[in-house]
């Protein structure tokens, strides 16, 4: 699906997210992480910790491990890619990434 189809959902303004924090949004039924990093870069994965089962992701630590802007799962400290969804330190619980954009000061998500 290309990103011209792809059906976006606002999720929040982009001052309800402060920098270096997520907020989680149901989007079509999915529970979805969405974060801010810095002033101007958003990303989204999906929320649920998959070691876990909790709703928890958006509430975790933004940083960088290396080359990878994260966030570390508050309950069992997986890190997860931003940009890809990837668990680095086990990948059979990667999550799914999402599409972000920012328009007129709205947050738009887009599973994918």
């Amino acid at each position: 699906m290309s990103i011209a189809t792809l059906q976006w959902n606002t999720v929040c303004t982009v001052d309800d997210i402060l920098p270096n924090t997520g907020v989680c949004a149901l989007v079509e039924d999915r529970h979805v992480a969405v974060f801010r990093v810095g002033e101007a870069d958003f990303y989204a994965i999906d929320n649920v910790d998959p070691k876990s089962g909790a709703s928890v992701l958006s509430r975790g630590l933004v940083g960088n491990l290396g080359e990878h802007v994260v966030v570390a799962s508050p309950l069992y400290k997986n890190h997860f890619d931003l940009a890809t969804g990837a668990c680095l330190e086990a990948p059979e619980y990667s999550v799914r990434a999402h599409s972000v954009r920012v328009e007129d000061e709205r947050v738009l998500v887009a599973l994918g």
